[in-house]
């Protein structure tokens, strides 16, 4: 027998049904609300209490720290597979065969040039720009050089601009980097797997040789699979509603790329360092700061620590907390910066205070200190997580797109002025 709810609203009854989804998670169907009310619509700022759609790609469950991509743990797909991977299972919805991992790979490569043009609008930008901006354009751009709308109905079609975007985005983000770096511009080597060619792209040096870094590219890989997709949140929602309007795929993903950019999105790595960076110049005294993190009258915040979502440990934290230990150790940093996060670490996990509340170091935390390990700009860690989220974005668009969802367009509740006679300039 299906749920129903029942609204009351001066006397009348309406009934909605409740959807249930697989994982036992309820939801009140209100599309009819508006009309069978005669007009009354839900008020959710910031969308906390409303689902958007039903998705079969992530479940979340932040009360018992749990992530699962199209059903599998995280903890599982970080230990187990590569990023390309967990990209082909989000956006495909199963785990590719060795043939069709290779095919995607060999495709994913083949695609994986930008054209010459694009240096040009690479090199309108002044090197203060921030990466993020500029690899907001240039993905935008990409419609310039791929004009042709993406037919949703063929899955040839569908699968090529897929190929296309996983190849050329990394080249992107590794572009918007060297620029910064003053470094010359760097197409990879096709000979390489997907994350160790990211990483010779941002990283090689035209005197020198490429040498890998096993543990470093197992922890790139592991944090871009970390980051891969997260439910509907800011930017996932974003393309979504973008692309309902049957924008493009790269046009939704620019978009989305925006709304990452924001601080308390994708911006939490960048805020971490830029708190530790603090801490260092008034001395780095980590018990000073915890102090001040716990008087509620005190305007510090503690960045990298809890989470919007999860109630409890983020899963993604525990499994990336091992890799930063690791490449700690391999790279033999000495860095204050990062003696500090350790310090603030053990603070945390030791001190009734912060593990009453659960507020437990996040991946955002974790990511940072690896980041700034590796050598990575500080600017330049939103772009990683962009580049991590690429599939997710992928997967929700193609999801929306197949399902033929309707265009995005919330209600309001105007609170504005009544109607006002109109007075001509010379009077008012």
């Amino acid at each position: 027998m299906s749920k129903i709810a029942t609204l009351e609203v001066d006397g009348k009854k309406y009934e909605f049904p409740i959807i249930e989804g697989t994982e036992n998670e309820l939801g009140i169907d209100i599309k009819a609300l508006r009309g069978a009310t005669d007009g009354i619509i839900t008020i959710d700022p910031g969308y906390k209490n409303t689902g958007s759609c039903e998705s079969a790609i992530t479940y979340l469950d932040g009360e018992q720290g749990i992530l699962r991509y199209r059903g599998y743990a995280i903890e599982d797909l970080a230990e187990k597979a590569d990023f390309l991977e967990v990209a082909y299972l989000l956006i495909f919805g199963e785990l590719p065969t060795k043939a069709q991992l290779e095919k995607f790979d060999t495709d994913i490569k083949a695609e994986s040039h930008v054209d010459e043009e694009m240096k040009k609008i690479l090199d309108g930008f002044p090197k203060t720009a921030h990466p993020m901006g500029v690899l907001s354009s240039l993905t935008s751009a990409l419609i310039a050089f791929n004009p042709t709308s993406v037919d949703v109905d063929s899955e040839e079609a569908m699968y090529n601009a897929i190929v296309k975007i996983m190849a050329k985005f990394p080249v992107l983000a590794a572009w918007t980097m060297r620029k910064r770096l003053s470094l010359p511009l760097d197409y990879g080597d096709s000979s390489l797997g997907y994350v160790e060619n990211l990483h010779k792209m941002m990283f090689s040096k035209p005197n020198k040789s490429y040498e890998a870094n096993k543990i470093v590219n197992d922890a790139l890989d592991k944090l871009l699979i970390l980051h891969a997709d997260h439910e509907q949140n800011c930017s996932t929602s974003t393309v979504r509603i973008v692309g309902s309007s049957h924008a493009g795929l790269f046009a939704s993903l620019s978009a989305g790329i925006s709304a990452l950019w924001g601080p308390l999105h994708g911006g939490a790595n960048q805020a971490v360092l830029e708190m530790l960076e603090a801490i260092k110049e008034d001395g780095g005294d980590t018990k000073k700061y915890m102090g001040k993190a716990k008087d509620k009258e005190d305007p510090f915040r503690l960045m990298g620590f809890g989470h919007r979502v999860y109630k409890n440990f983020d899963p993604r934290a525990k499994i990336i907390k091992v890799s930063a230990n690791e490449v700690l150790s391999n790279l033999g940093v000495q860095d204050p910066i990062l003696d500090i996060a350790k310090g603030l670490e053990q603070e945390a996990l030791n001190d009734d205070y912060f593990v009453k509340r659960k507020l437990y170091p996040n991946v955002d935390f974790y990511s940072g200190i690896i980041y700034r390990a590796m050598g990575i700009p500080v600017e330049m860690f939103t772009v990683m997580f962009a580049l991590g989220r690429l599939p997710g974005w992928i997967a929700q668009w193609k999801e929306m797109r197949m399902r033929k969802e309707p265009i995005g367009r919330p209600r309001q509740i105007y609170t504005g002025a009544n109607h006002r006679e109109f007075e001509d300039i010379k009077n008012r």
